[in-house]
């Protein structure tokens, strides 16, 4: 069975950018004949605007974009993270950490290493069991331990086809490979690119990655649909899904709104709540983000709705 799901965060009120990702993600479900969840992923609570939850459930309801049951919130699933790092501090795949950013800037400027601009710099391992772990400095941080998740896993026969293909068998277990429906075979060396990534962060709070993974394999999400500027997490929760024993869902990620500067439309970059005065020239400007057809002359939201999902079972139903 079909499931998908949206997981906005209530930083503010949807925008044009998230209204994309909202109808994409609702339309492939309804094209797959499956359930359409909503998920309000507030873990990241200093960030979270008061009421902007309700205001974003408000606005998906005025656009006909109505989960099929009830939407469930992050900050009610604590327990739930909770017991996945204990899971995998007792495997020996997550470890404490104690540096801080200037740490991991002093670490890589030693090595003659510099930031890119707009880039996070990988982690070096500085705090990994094997050298020496916290050197009795207190615990900021939990850690999974990439590495050790890779070898736990040998390449799948999908993996191993596209690694013959692309010529790269020397560095096989150290890549991830996923195949996006929308962007085709992509590939990560999440141990190189990334390291050792947060899961739980120094304030207390849990890091997206984990969340998202115990979130989707806890609610059965077998698809899911997000815009492009989230690819690049992919391959670090296929590792958590892995590590954890949970399944991989399928991803498309939809191409992204941008603001008037060419980057990502968001909201810390000022992007102006959606107006909703005239809800289907809302829906029609995010149709054609992702290249859908003009609605009939004349047609209802319902009417608009069901063109599209036509459209896009064409298209995506595979």
């Amino acid at each position: 069975m079909y499931i998908g799901r949206f997981a906005p965060s209530p930083t503010g009120a949807l925008h044009a950018g998230s209204l994309v990702a909202a109808l994409a993600s609702w339309l492939d479900a309804r094209a797959h004949g499956g359930q359409w969840l909503v998920r309000i992923e507030d873990v990241d609570t200093p960030r979270c605007v008061p009421g902007a939850d309700q205001a974003i459930l408000q606005q998906l309801a005025t656009c006909g974009l109505v989960p099929d049951a009830p939407p469930v919130w992050q900050s009610h699933r604590t327990h739930l993270y909770e017991a996945a790092l204990a899971r995998l501090v007792d495997a020996g795949l997550a470890y404490p950490c104690a540096c801080s950013r200037k740490d991991i800037e002093l670490a890589h400027a030693a090595r003659g290493l510099s930031r890119l601009r707009g880039a996070e710099l990988p982690y070096p391992g500085t705090c990994r069991p094997e050298r020496g772990g916290l050197h009795a400095r207190p615990a900021r941080a939990w850690r999974l331990h990439t590495a050790r998740s890779n070898q736990k896993m040998p390449p799948t026969p999908t993996e191993r086809a596209l690694t013959a293909i692309d010529n790269e068998a020397s560095t096989a277990l150290n890549l991830v490979h996923w195949h996006d429906r929308r962007l085709g075979p992509q590939q990560q060396d999440v141990e190189h690119e990334v390291g050792d990534f947060v899961l739980r962060r120094a304030d207390g709070l849990w890091a997206y990655q984990l969340a998202v993974v115990i979130d989707d394999a806890e609610q059965g999400v077998t698809h899911v649909v997000r815009g492009e500027d989230l690819a690049d997490n992919t391959p670090r929760q296929i590792l958590l899904q892995r590590a954890l024993g949970v399944p991989t869902p399928r991803y498309l990620h939809t191409p992204l709104v941008l603001a008037a500067d060419g980057q990502k439309l968001s909201k810390q970059n000022g992007a102006q709540a959606l107006d909703l005065t005239d809800p289907t020239a809302a829906l029609t400007q995010a149709a054609s983000t992702l290249d859908l057809p003009l609605p009939s002359d004349g047609a209802t939201l319902a009417d608009m709705l069901a063109e599209w999902t036509a459209e896009w079972a064409a298209r995506w139903r595979s």
